[in-house]
């Protein structure tokens, strides 16, 4: 109904001004044809303005506003590749010995994304993009390349700051992971499969937030927790870009894809590190290079099954149950006995081993942690220094 009113009162006003036209056409005043003609023009203008403003939105704002800060990685790195028919013997110490090693170091290439962070040329990326990389060139917007030098990488956390030379670099403003909302709209930036290459552009997909304080399984000992999923489409090459709310703040670097049925294709199902954490990481890595995490708990816990869930009389399996307590150990002197049942670290839940091992990585030595645990029938929190490996 909105749509016949709107056709109709744009037709009036075609009308209006095409019937003066016509009739100083016919009756040969040029004067009044060309003052119509003008009108005409200026009315077509403002319609087509009128669609154009109409197409606009705050997404389409925000990348305007931030796609220049994105850029493409490309990276070599040198690899030990082993051949395939020596691998069953050579792996073995065994055969080394009278044989020697039958690998080759060959260069692999490899591409990604990442985002500039300072005007200054700070960049961040994913570690599994370029923490190993021999030589790493980085491709703005602009079609301009830099050489780039990693200033630290984290491979625990995934997470890798990168340094090129220049200044007044476009960059974008790091949000705040803590005030996310589930269903805000959010928008992944990035070179997925490589296309940055094509037009010196970061292909764009858009979605929501799915789900927040993912604890996923370690890969290749990169522990991913807390993580943002999102259903904005994030394909392999999109490792490291941003993902960044519908104001352009970024809330994640895209990181992590679940596929299905051996495909490298996105199903939905996207994963980011929060930018706080990320934030922390940098700092520190500006300043060290490295993260340290040089600290020791004294502790031996192991997964909670039906059995032991039911011996315990506890009401699921969530956990990890303490089978050792080191002497003089920071366990030991936060008052954690064999048995108890440690179900939360400080904020976090814990559900197995692998999530608390995990969680340990996201702090550092001499801090102290909380541990709620199960102890009988009594929930106690108790209080662990994180100290240095004696």
């Amino acid at each position: 109904m909105k749509k016949n009113k709107l056709f109709f009162v744009i037709l009036v006003v075609i009308l209006l001004i095409a019937t003066p036209l016509l009739i100083s056409y016919l009756s040969g005043d040029k004067k009044i044809y060309h003052e119509a003609e003008n009108d005409f023009q200026q009315v077509r203008q403002q319609l087509n303005s009128g669609i154009s403003t109409s197409r606009q939105t705050i997404i389409t704002e925000t990348v305007a506003k931030i796609n220049n800060a994105v850029v493409g990685i490309n990276v070599t790195e040198i690899r030990e590749i082993q051949n395939p028919f020596f691998s069953p013997f050579f792996d073995d110490p065994f055969f080394r010995q009278f044989f020697g090693d039958r690998s080759t170091r060959q260069k692999v290439s490899g591409l990604g994304s990442g985002f500039l962070i300072s005007e200054d040329g700070y960049i961040l990326t994913n570690d599994h993009v370029a923490g190993n990389a021999t030589q790493i060139v980085v491709t703005m917007t602009d079609g301009k390349h830099y050489d780039a030098k990693i200033v630290g990488t984290d491979g625990t956390s995934d997470i890798c700051l990168l340094k090129i030379e220049g200044e007044n670099f476009p960059y974008l403003k790091l949000g705040n992971s803590s005030d996310i909302l589930i269903a805000e709209w959010v928008i992944a930036l990035g070179n997925p499969f490589g296309l940055f290459e094509l037009n010196d552009k970061p292909t764009v997909t858009v979605g929501v937030v799915s789900a927040l304080g993912m604890n996923l399984e370690p890969v290749q000992n990169r522990y991913y927790m807390n993580m943002i999923q999102t259903d904005a489409a994030i394909n392999g090459g999109n490792s490291g870009g941003p993902l960044v709310n519908a104001l352009g703040e970024v809330i994640g670097m895209n990181t992590l894809i679940f596929t299905a049925g051996g495909s490298q294709g996105n199903i939905g199902l996207g994963f980011a590190i929060p930018i706080n954490k990320v934030k922390k990481i940098v700092d520190e890595l500006k300043d060290l290079g490295s993260i340290k995490r040089d600290f020791y708990t004294g502790l031996k816990v192991q997964n909670i099954d039906d059995a032991i869930a039911k011996y315990f009389n506890l009401e699921n399996t969530r956990g990890v149950i303490v089978t050792g307590v080191q002497k003089n150990s920071p366990a030991a002197d936060a008052g954690i006995e064999v048995g108890d049942v440690i179900i939360q670290l400080d904020e976090f839940k814990i559900n197995n081993q692998t999530t608390l091992s995990g969680l340990l990585q996201e702090f550092r030595t001499n801090q102290t942690v909380t541990l709620k645990v199960v102890r009988g029938s009594d929930t106690k929190n108790l209080k662990m220094k994180l100290e240095k490996i004696k």
